[in-house]
């Protein structure tokens, strides 16, 4: 196991919240008249961290990768992200559009999937795309775990997907991207880095292809990080999985804006 050794840092909000309860604490105390009112802090208090973690996109537990960083955002960067693979009859396809477009994308793999489909997972990276961190399992439940069950998908699917790839993923995402404010200091002791997205196309629920490029292509610009899936994908009328109809207009519409297809790592360079 790799540990960061920069030790985590809490964030206003984990701050702010534990002074809150340690405020009420002694409020109450004291004058134990106040009890509803310190309940009712402590309850919305509770409320904005729960929201916090169920909302993909919030930086308010952490630092949580939206956009690319400045450096890359002004050369026109943009990072096409693929969960939830690798898939046998999906991944392969996706990786000949991508060569046929000159266009590298980051791929956030299960351990599971990486271990039932190592030559797969080991031909993305070959291919010169990255492979990062989705979890071991992608559990239903992920959002609840606490530090324990965190370290154990997290380190895990690390050590799975290092061992396969020969490369340690430098980046994770969450199954849903929901997760609770104990995820934060087990990045850190991982050296992980949290990524969500700019804008998704719900590939794995919407089945028109022309609605999940539009999802997609509004507002395009550079440092948009989009999110597809090879695994979970839903199907189109002609049985094809959305991400292959998807992708190759995409594609030409990045190329059209005059921005370059780049991984999440590059962007770290």
């Amino acid at each position: 196991m790799m540990s960061n050794p920069n030790p985590w840092r809490p964030p206003l909000l984990i701050k702010g919240s534990a002074l809150l309860h340690l405020g009420a604490a002694a409020v109450t105390g004291l004058h134990p008249e106040t009890w509803p009112w310190s309940a009712g802090a402590i309850t919305a208090n509770h409320a904005l961290l729960a929201f916090s973690g169920l909302w993909p996109r919030c930086g308010l537990l952490g630092p949580n990768w939206t956009c690319l960083p400045p450096p890359s955002t002004q050369r026109g960067d943009v990072a096409i992200t693929i969960d939830d693979g690798p898939e046998p009859e999906v991944t392969p396809a996706v990786l000949d559009q991508l060569d046929h477009h000159g266009a590298k994308a980051t791929f956030f793999c299960i351990g599971e999937r990486a271990k039932r489909y190592p030559q797969l997972c080991r031909e993305i990276v070959e291919r010169g795309h990255a492979v990062e961190n989705h979890s071991m399992q992608h559990r239903h439940n992920f959002s609840l775990l606490g530090p324990g069950g965190f370290a154990r998908e997290l380190e895990q699917a690390q050590e799975t997907l290092t061992a396969i790839t020969q490369v340690r993923p430098l980046f994770f995402r969450a199954p849903a991207g929901l997760r609770n404010p104990m995820l934060y200091p087990v990045l850190n002791r991982f050296d992980l880095r949290l990524a969500a997205w700019t804008r998704r196309g719900y590939d794995t629920r919407d089945a028109d292809s022309q609605s999940v490029q539009r999802k997609l292509l509004r507002g395009l610009r550079g440092g948009d990080i989009l999110l597809l899936h090879d695994g979970n994908a839903a199907l189109t009328r002609n049985g094809h999985a959305v991400i292959l109809e998807v992708l190759p207009s995409l594609l030409d519409a990045i190329a059209a804006a005059n921005l370059r297809p780049v991984t999440l790592r590059s962007a770290l360079e």
